[in-house]
């Protein structure tokens, strides 16, 4: 089937002296992976490889066969030019983390319009700011919401965190239970969206702590979710 959809890429790999396999997560289809044939040999074709940087917004045509299998990638072009995401190196280290904890996390080959939408309009956001240090922990905080443990707020004055079941409480009932500073962190970020994280006050100690905290949410809540190899990087640029 004909495909032509809106897509996000989340990866791309070289195939051969010529070919790229890229990894896109698509508004209409899901998570894909597609063979992009010649792409990196030819320039007078419809595809360029430079569509298939991390998190980059495309639109693109593609033969869709449904079996779990690659998918042929007919054409491509340029959605939503970034102005910063791709030439900051700040954020192009955030974008190449974050486009690391996507592929680890997003997995259906089903739509999913709200989680789309919210990369779409974030992935917008942080391009157009002119600097948000802790955009990435506000972003894996909301993103827990379409990934199904975002968590529960209805106790949220109690000083203990329940990483297993995503709630606040009295005391502690688990050897996954937290109780230090990251708690009133967590509590801030939850009352924050991204047009007042101006507001949220953190320093590198504060920060890399928190985002500790979340990937060890992100390791108790999804099977098989591994800490991105690009940490490392992000914390170093952060430094």
């Amino acid at each position: 089937m004909l495909i032509t959809t809106k897509g996000i890429v989340l990866s791309s790999l070289k195939y051969g002296e010529a070919d790229l396999i890229v990894k896109c997560f698509t508004e209409k289809s899901g998570l894909k992976t597609y063979l992009v044939r010649g792409v990196l040999k030819s320039r007078k074709g419809k595809i360029k490889a430079s569509l298939f940087q991390p998190l980059t917004q495309v639109e693109l045509v593609a033969n869709h066969k449904d079996k779990g299998t690659l998918e042929y990638m007919r054409e491509a072009k340029l959605l939503t030019p970034y102005q910063s995401l791709h030439t900051d190196i700040l954020k192009s280290t955030v974008v190449m983390f974050l486009a690391e904890v996507l592929r680890n996390t997003i997995k259906e080959e089903e739509p999913n319009l709200p989680l789309y939408g919210f990369l779409e309009n974030s992935l917008g956001w942080f391009d157009a700011t002119g600097s948000a240090a802790n955009f990435h922990l506000l972003f894996l905080l909301k993103l827990t919401s379409y990934l199904g443990f975002y968590p529960d707020e209805s106790q949220g004055d109690e000083p203990v965190f329940n990483l297993i079941d995503g709630t606040f409480q009295t005391i502690k009932t688990n050897n996954e239970c937290v109780t230090d500073e990251n708690v009133p962190v967590l509590r801030q970020l939850l009352g924050t969206d991204f047009d007042t994280l101006s507001n949220v006050k953190m320093n590198q100690i504060s920060r890399t702590g928190f985002l500790f905290l979340l990937l060890n949410y992100y390791e108790i809540h999804l099977q098989g979710f591994r800490r991105p190899k690009s940490l490392a990087v992000l914390n170093e640029i952060y430094s």
